[in-house]
């Protein structure tokens, strides 16, 4: 009898589907495990990079759901400022799985966050999502009045969704002691402040990320028992640790323990799917073309690369080119500061406006005050 490993297609062997493969070549790595048709209602959410999946699904004329719209006339540079346009709905970046489920127990009034208001220089911001009003608001009252019409649109899009798309971020989050409520960043960065005696670092492990999916899987599947889940992991390294590791060795160990997750889930559910970006992007045959000069942040071609991929197996066209970086960054700076009403020193960076991804930096003083 021939060796298990005879006659196998030419992606099983690395020779053939990785060693003689061309530089940027992504290769046959995604065989999709369930078609998804441009009729149904995909909900994005996630870390950084799942702003991109949800951008060229978009591009791609595929149904994603956005649940906080802003009128057309407002620029996508304020739009993004402001939380807009990035996922299905206005919740910022979800960096954990425990999150995502407290969202989502919290849109159904079995879960309430501790301290949902953070203040800082007399302004005030939501908790769980402290960047989307990067000024902040007047008032506790009126943080709790715009999350209390955020939590509703939530609910309607998770519930009306066909196909959630969530991008695993990290393993590392900061916890209020005493209710276990998870925060998107700590303490003291964007806003409020840290206290070592109310909060306390968590690194998830394996097993509670996937107990958590688990449970988010089954709470979503009671609304709409044929739902479908993709999901994927950001090959954005961490900004920072706080395990005391190597930031190198920690974002390693954090990424390593959700590929690991991701593709249990895949091999055990029917309806579970795991798109490979994360492998795509930090592929050996890349040579790290598809990360920016920062080393960090993934670059334009890396993405439409992955995405690409996407859909391309999925039998679509990627969406056309768009325009060169010079010709959107100097777009967006014109757009962005006419609509704010700010000068160009008074703005944002011609850098940061252009990628349009909103990764927050400021996570960088939790680990440096």
């Amino acid at each position: 009898m021939p060796s298990p490993y005879a006659n196998l297609p030419s992606r099983a062997y690395w020779r053939s589907a990785v060693g003689e493969r061309a530089s940027l070549d992504p290769g046959d790595v995604f065989q999709p495990k369930f078609p998804i048709t441009k009729e149904m209602k995909v909900t994005t959410a996630g870390s950084c990079f799942a702003q991109h999946v949800g951008r060229a699904l978009r591009g791609a004329g595929f149904n994603v759901q956005d649940a906080e719209r802003l009128p057309p006339v407002v620029s996508d540079a304020v739009a993004t400022r402001f939380g807009y346009r990035l996922y299905s709905a206005r919740y910022g970046n979800i960096y954990t799985m425990r999150q995502l489920l407290q969202l989502n127990d919290e849109t159904k009034g079995t879960a309430t966050p501790a301290l949902p208001v953070w203040e800082k220089d007399g302004r005030f911001f939501d908790a769980q999502r402290p960047s989307v009003e990067p000024e902040g608001l007047a008032s506790e009252a009126d943080v709790m009045t715009h999350r209390a019409s955020h939590l509703k649109h939530v609910r309607a899009t998770f519930r009306n969704s066909d196909l959630f798309v969530f991008t695993f971020g990290l393993t590392e989050a900061w916890v209020h002691k005493e209710t276990g409520t998870v925060y998107p960043t700590a303490p003291g960065t964007i806003a409020g402040a840290f206290d070592p005696d109310v909060f306390e670092f968590k690194n998830f492990s394996y097993s509670e990320i996937r107990s958590d999916f688990l449970t988010f899987r089954k709470k979503m599947m009671a609304a709409n028992p044929d739902m479908k889940f993709l999901i994927t992991v950001s090959p954005v390294p961490l900004t920072a640790t706080a395990s005391g590791r190597h930031v190198e060795v920690a974002s390693s160990y954090s990424k390593s323990t959700l590929v690991a997750v991701c593709g249990a889930l895949r091999e055990e559910f029917d309806n579970v799917d795991y798109f490979p970006s994360y492998e795509i992007i930090t592929s050996q045959n890349a040579r790290g073309a598809y990360y920016a000069s920062n080393k960090r942040e993934v670059s334009s071609q890396g993405v439409a690369t992955a995405m690409g991929v996407f859909l391309k197996s999925h039998g679509f066209a990627p969406s056309a080119p768009r325009p060169t970086e010079r010709q959107t960054r100097s777009a967006m700076v014109r757009s962005y500061d006419a609509s704010a009403g700010r000068t160009a020193a008074a703005s944002r960076s011609a850098e940061e406006i252009a990628e349009d991804v909103v990764c927050e930096e400021a996570l960088l003083d939790a680990f440096s005050k």
